[in-house]
């Protein structure tokens, strides 16, 4: 386990991680005093309770938001396997359509 010290709007945390986890718990506290000294510089909410509990909700917003469109991307065809699929539909119309018109001409390839 690593000891870290971090600073979100002003006041020094100390945090504990594994060594793995260090560079994404770096991220995490960069994010919340981004989000919190937004709100915090927009100046109309000062008391560090509720800027906390707001970062908190536009963060959890936004991670729900990237998460729904994921779900929505994994759930939409590639756009490839469409055209695959309809190129094999049109590839199997076609090869009818020549043995349909192969039995039509008969074994001569004459029409009459």
């Amino acid at each position: 386990m690593k000891q870290i010290e971090a600073t979100i709007l002003g006041q020094s945390y100390r945090l504990v991680c594994t060594d793995e986890g260090e560079a994404v718990l770096h991220a995490a506290v960069r994010a919340v005093d981004r989000e919190m000294s937004l709100i915090h510089d927009a100046g109309r909410i000062r008391a560090r309770e509720k800027i906390a509990v707001l970062a908190a909700l536009n963060l959890a917003s936004q991670k729900v938001e990237r998460e729904q469109q994921a779900a929505e991307a994994q759930a939409r065809p590639a756009p490839q396997a469409e055209a695959g699929a309809a190129d094999a539909a049109v590839e199997a119309r076609i090869r009818g359509l020549i043995d349909r018109i192969d039995s039509v001409l008969g074994e001569d390839g004459r029409l009459l």
